[in-house]
């Protein structure tokens, strides 16, 4: 059966997520069939059911109609289910498109300013400074997509942003074919989801995605010290512009005066940002880049000093290298979003103290040995926990002391503030993702906040 001979013209939602909640209200309020479905059934999976079901909507809880998914005009897919489910295979093999909610929140978001980010590291950060740049320019914008809010809520509403900074992950590149962003923004590139994907090269693929409707209108914005990110781009169409923490470019830090440059003159200070950490630069440079390339407005000295104005008040994100707080001469940072070796290195390699280094979580495939070398410059004792331990006992041994602390976080917490002395830092980078103990990364780094000042 071909998709236009299909006697249903029904959109199946697989997953009720935030981003498949959302999808269903914005398909039925434009008064399209709907049918939704998730394997899992929890209070707040049963309370979305509930609301959908009254809005219109076909719910299936704990099953998938696998019939009824194959001959949808349409699936609608949440980032956080595995491509290699029976639904899925299903729908492919009945040539069914399979799409993200962002795919259909585009259709309805066709004359909003998108800048689109992606990258393995630093993704977060960058969109949230956009939007924050864009608003301190007096601008209406949001951020939306893998930063928390699912951009078919902005889609259904009636007066809708002028701007969208849009955070792309790698699994919503790979079902967005309509993505074509007034900028778009890669910030570094390294092996990530390797419990997913079989090869970093598919992981690679999928990032590549972003540049899939390039043409000569397109701007991109790229991050000139990392290779692999230039050579993606290479041959790319549209107007390329680069930022850089280590030499000349659009947007780069003078490391000698301390200066963030943008587009041939000073920006700011490197001491008014207001983040730990040269990666945090480089988002920041990347994020005033994007913004000034995106209008001509946005480049004059009014607006020059307006974004300098914004970048000195934003402060870090939770859990993403956030200062919890200082006691007892010992501080304390929750980077708890660092789910891969490539950010827990830059987190490793940003400390200053004497470093107590909190490591663990579920494995995700990427072998530890990298670390090493930031290691040896601060951290004095690793405290290895969860899935991963032995994994990382095995990769770093030799390199700095490392206790064991199992699967029991209070244990490791414990063994922290046994450890830490007065003038030392507790650093919570996992380098692995968090779902052996917790149910994201977000509760993992809440965990750490209230153990660490005992609150």
């Amino acid at each position: 059966m071909t998709v236009s001979e299909r006697p249903e013209s029904e959109v199946a939602v697989i997953g009720l997520g935030k981003s498949g909640v959302a999808a269903a209200k914005l398909l039925l309020a434009d008064g399209n069939r709907v049918y939704v479905s998730d394997s899992a059934s929890s209070p707040g999976v049963n309370d979305a059911a509930r609301q959908l079901s009254d809005l219109g909507a076909v719910v299936d809880l704990g099953e998938h109609d696998i019939a009824r998914i194959a001959r949808a005009s349409r699936v609608v897919v949440s980032p956080g289910i595995d491509p290699g489910v029976e639904a899925l295979e299903a729908a492919r093999e009945a040539g069914t498109e399979i799409v993200s909610e962002i795919e259909i929140a585009l259709g309805y978001l066709t004359d909003t300013n998108i800048i689109a980010v992606t990258g393995t590291n630093g993704k977060t950060t960058t969109t949230a400074l956009i939007g924050h740049i864009l608003r301190g320019l007096g601008e209406d914008a949001v951020d939306a997509g893998n930063i928390g809010a699912p951009l078919s809520d902005f889609a259904r509403r009636d007066n809708r942003p002028d701007w969208i900074a849009l955070e792309m992950s790698s699994f919503q590149l790979h079902d967005t074919p309509g993505l074509d962003p007034l900028v778009g923004v890669m910030t570094n590139l390294s092996p990530d989801h390797l419990d997913r994907y079989q090869t970093a090269d598919e992981y690679y693929a999928d990032k590549q995605l972003l540049f899939s409707n390039a043409s000569h209108e397109s701007i991109w914005v790229l991050n000139a010290d990392d290779p692999r990110v230039e050579e993606m781009a290479e041959g790319v169409p549209g107007r390329k512009h680069f930022f850089s923490v280590r030499n000349d470019a659009d947007a780069w830090l003078e490391d000698s005066t301390g200066t963030m440059n943008l587009l041939g003159s000073p920006l700011m200070s490197r001491s008014s940002l207001n983040l730990l950490g040269d990666h945090n630069v480089a988002n920041a440079l990347a994020a005033a880049l994007a913004v000034s390339v995106a209008d001509e407005r946005f480049t004059t000295p009014e607006a020059r000093s307006q974004m300098a104005e914004a970048l000195s008040t934003f402060n870090a994100l939770a859990h993403r290298l956030e200062v919890v707080g200082e006691k007892d001469g010992v501080q304390w940072i929750n980077d708890s979003k660092a789910t891969n070796v490539s950010s827990a290195m830059v987190a490793i390699a940003g400390m200053r103290r004497p470093t107590i280094l909190l490591l663990g979580g579920r494995h995700k495939g990427e072998p530890y040995t990298s670390l090493a070398d930031a290691i040896r410059k601060s951290v004095r004792k690793i405290i290895a926990y969860g899935e991963a331990a032995t994994e990382i006992e095995k990769d770093l041994d030799g390199v700095v002391p490392i206790e064991m602390a199992g699967d029991d976080f209070e244990e490791v917490m414990r063994l922290a503030h046994e450890s830490a002395q007065p003038g030392d830092v507790v650093l919570m980078s996992p380098a692995c993702s968090s779902y052996d103990m917790f149910r994201n990364y977000a509760e993992r780094g809440e965990r750490f906040r209230q153990l660490a000042l005992g609150s």
